[in-house]
C-alpha cells in the first residue's frame, strides 16, 4: 500500500552509480540452478524485521519480487528470504546470533543491515565499526554471498545532533564492505538521491504512525527500496550470464 499521505506517489529514478554492486553473487546465482531451497537470510534491526501492519518490510517484498523474476527461468526453484530482523538491535548484538539465524541455516545469499542503531541510540560508533568488521570476517568466509545495507535515510537520522555520526557510520560502513569485498547496498545515497534530486520530502519516505522518532520508513519507500535491491541483483545476474 502507499502511505495515505502520498496522493500521487512521487516519480523517482535509481542511478546506477548507487544501486550497482562491486562484486557478483556466485553462490546464490549457483543456488538458482539446483533443485534444492535457495534461502536467503535477511540480518537486521526493525528496518528488517518490520513493525506493525502499515509497512510491508523489505524481505518479504524482495521474496516476492525475486520469485517473480525467476521462477520462470529455474522452473524447480524454492526461494525463501527468511527474516531474522530484530527491532532495537545493532551489530553488536546481531553477531551473537550469526550460528541459530545465519550459519545454521545454510544461506546462499545474507543481508545484513547495519549502523542505524548505532546512531539513532548512541552506541560507541567504534564498536560498532569493530564488530561489523569481525561479523564480515565470519560472513565472508563462508559458503555464500554477502551484501551489507545500511541506514535508512530519514529526520531522525538527519538531526543536528546525529548528522556527523549518520555520515561517519555510512563512510565506515562502506569501508568495510570494500575491506572484505562484499557488495553494499547504499540505501542512505539512494533515499538521499530521492530527497534531492527527486524532490520527494522526507515525510513522504517516513512511516506517519512512527511517532515522534521519524525514524523509519513508510510502505512506499520500503517498497522502492525492495524493487532497487532487486535491480541490483539484476544486474549482477546479468553480467552473470
Amino acid at each position: 500500500m502507499v502511505d495515505a499521505m502520498i496522493d500521487t506517489p512521487p516519480v523517482i529514478d535509481f542511478p546506477d552509480s548507487v544501486i550497482t554492486f562491486k562484486y557478483q553473487l556466485p553462490h546464490f546465482f549457483k543456488a538458482l540452478h539446483t533443485n534444492g531451497p535457495v534461502r536467503i537470510v535477511a540480518m537486521g534491526s526493525s528496518s528488517t524485521a518490520g513493525r506493525g501492519d502499515d509497512v510491508v518490510p523489505y524481505p518479504a517484498r524482495l521474496e516476492m519480487y525475486l520469485r517473480w523474476e525467476y521462477q520462470a527461468r529455474f522452473l524447480e526453484m524454492r526461494l525463501d528470504v527468511l527474516n531474522r530482523g530484530k527491532g532495537g538491535q545493532e551489530a553488536i548484538e546481531e553477531f551473537d546470533r550469526f550460528q541459530t539465524d545465519i550459519f545454521d541455516l545454510k544461506p546462499a545469499l545474507v543481508i545484513w543491515q547495519v549502523g542505524t542503531n548505532a546512531v539513532f541510540r548512541n552506541y560507541d560508533l567504534k564498536k560498532v565499526a569493530a564488530k561489523i568488521d569481525e561479523g564480515l570476517s565470519q560472513l565472508s568466509a563462508q559458503d555464500f554471498d554477502v551484501i551489507l545495507m545500511d541506514s535508512q535515510y530519514t529526520t531522525a537520522m538527519l538531526k543536528d545532533d546525529k548528522i556527523d555520526a549518520s555520515e561517519w557510520m555510512m563512510s565506515s560502513i562502506a569501508a568495510s564492505a570494500d575491506r572484505f569485498k562484499v557488495n553494499l547496498f547504499r540505501r542512505w545515497a539512494l533515499m538521499r538521491h530521492w530527497h534531492i534530486h527527486n524532490n520527494v520530502p522526507l515525510s513522504n519516505m517516513i512511516d506517519p504512525d512512527d511517532g515522534d522518532d521519524h525514524l523509519h520508513q513508510n510502505d512506499w519507500s520500503t517498497m522502492q527500496v525492495s524493487k532497487a535491491l532487486l535491480m541490483a541483483i539484476n544486474k549482477v545476474y546479468r553480467a552473470m550470464a
